[in-house]
């Protein structure tokens, strides 16, 4: 089934003074679920940021109070219609926090706009809006998942709360971004029509996928069995303590007895944990053929040239080796590093590697960086080599620029990067913008690219002013993708 949710950042930020008028923030996501009574039905989930809200005193604490309108359109038609008055838990002590709220919609499949508008009641301010499109898909003429919801905690029982699903309160959370603090993920879905399998038991296959490779974690798989039933509630909790920083998709595959994949179901999510790389330099035998493709006067930049494909923290024991000028070390660093990355083909992967670094620094170094220093060389090297480049040295309107276009990174698709060389000498381009997960994203990459020619925009709109004439293509062959 696709996965079709999306998440809301109700954008307005205000102070976080008790005693100043604030602007209401908050969060949304939704998740389609389907219920034999009732049919395919879209559970939207919101989070309301508790120090965003105006509070009055009350029974010796706080509250706010926040109004919820929300409409559901199908083309030109208005399908749904809520609107209500939500008021926030008593805080005490003046320690505010976040809050939550579910409203759910039977939907028949098609596709849906979702409006909303939140008013703070304790306040003047102007509303918080918003609208995005999304889609019901039918779920009850096959075997198929709910979409994955992820908890904040699951607490048993509460059966009158809205919060409450098959025997839990689950707090939802809305943010895919785990830092190093948190090391579970509490996950719910369920399965359904599994009687159309004809057997006495179902298996779920759970993996952990790198989102750049595509290759699974090891040690993150696990297979559960399941009696067949209309509705299979699954609640679990993925220990994630030794997962890496990095992206990641959590998968849940069904499997029949005879393990045929019937429905897959993702979650995409994105870890900081800085875990130490298995690298001890003492217990290093170095290899001779390994050592003889590493010349003395290149020891440390081929350490160095590690960094684009390095984790944070092995980001830092580089720049400290490297500081420390001990070539042995630099050695024993570079070939662990490639042990551990590609332990069947170590050298191998080392020399392709080095092929690549090579590369960038005949096409992208400059008076004052290496080549794979550069924003241009460390793209190549973590990325691969683009589908396609657009290149415009010269323009009427805009600064010098490079748009590479890959057709694919790892799991995502149509991925672009932006370039351009303010400075106009010394082949110095810098990554102005690009739509890959984690990369600079800059919402005024357009202005930014015509700055010597036009004046900033606004908020709003922060590409207001850009020049729509000649010379101005770059927004032409980005969108072109």
């Amino acid at each position: 089934m696709k996965k079709w949710s999306f998440i809301l950042i109700a954008v307005l930020i205000g102070a976080t003074g008790y005693g100043q008028e604030k602007k209401l923030r908050a969060y949304m996501d939704n998740k389609q679920f389907f219920a034999p009574e009732v049919g395919n039905y879209v559970e939207f989930h919101l989070q309301f940021v508790g120090y965003s809200l105006n509070y009055t005193g009350r029974d010796g604490g706080l509250v706010g109070e926040v109004g919820v309108r929300t409409d559901i359109y199908k083309g030109d038609s208005l399908v749904r219609s809520d609107a209500y008055r939500l008021e926030s838990p008593l805080m005490r002590d003046s320690i505010v926090e976040d809050f939550y709220d579910v409203q759910r919609f039977a939907l028949p499949p098609g596709t849906y706009q979702f409006q909303i508008e939140l008013v703070d009641m304790k306040s003047d301010g102007e509303p918080v809006k918003a609208s995005q499109n999304f889609v019901v898909e039918d779920l009850s003429d096959a075997v198929s998942f709910s979409d994955i919801m992820v908890a904040e905690a699951a607490i048993r029982g509460g059966e009158g709360s809205p919060l409450y699903k098959s025997g839990y309160i689950l707090i939802p959370r809305l943010a895919p971004f785990y830092p190093q603090e948190l090391n579970t993920i509490p996950v719910y879905f369920e399965l359904y029509n599994t009687p159309m399998l004809e057997e006495e038991e179902f298996g779920i296959k759970q993996t952990i996928v790198d989102a750049i490779s595509g290759e699974e974690l090891e040690g993150f798989s696990a297979f559960q069995r399941h009696k067949p039933g209309s509705v299979v509630p699954v609640l679990r909790s993925i220990d994630i303590s030794e997962v890496p920083t990095g992206k990641y998709i959590l998968r849940y595959t069904l499997l029949s007895r005879n393990l045929i994949e019937i429905a897959v179901q993702d979650y995409d999510f994105e870890r900081s944990n800085e875990l130490q790389l298995a690298l001890n330099p003492n217990e290093v035998i170095l290899d001779p053929e390994f050592q003889a493709s590493i010349t003395d006067d290149s020891v440390m930049y081929y350490l160095e040239s590690l960094i684009p494909i390095s984790r944070p923290n092995e980001v830092r024991n580089i720049i400290q080796i490297a500081k420390n000028g001990v070539a042995e070390n630099a050695r024993k660093h570079i070939q662990l590093f490639w042990k551990v990355t590609s332990p069947e083909k170590t050298y191998e992967a080392w020399i392709n590697y080095k092929a690549q670094v090579q590369l960038t620094e005949r096409v992208y170094a400059n008076n004052f960086q290496e080549g794979f220093e550069t924003d241009r060389g460390r793209v190549y090297l973590q990325y691969g080599s683009p589908t396609n480049i657009i290149r415009r040295e010269v323009s009427a309107n805009e600064y010098p620029f490079e748009i590479w276009m890959y057709n694919k990174i790892g799991r995502f698709s149509n991925k672009r990067f932006v370039f351009y060389n303010p400075d106009l000498t010394n082949n110095a381009y810098r990554l102005l913008h690009s739509d890959m997960v984690g990369e600079l994203k800059n919402p005024s990459w357009q202005q930014e690219m015509q700055k010597r020619n036009s004046v900033n925009g606004n908020i709003e709109n922060p590409n207001a002013n850009v020049i729509d004439g000649f010379g101005g293509d770059a927004i032409e062959y980005f969108d072109q993708y």
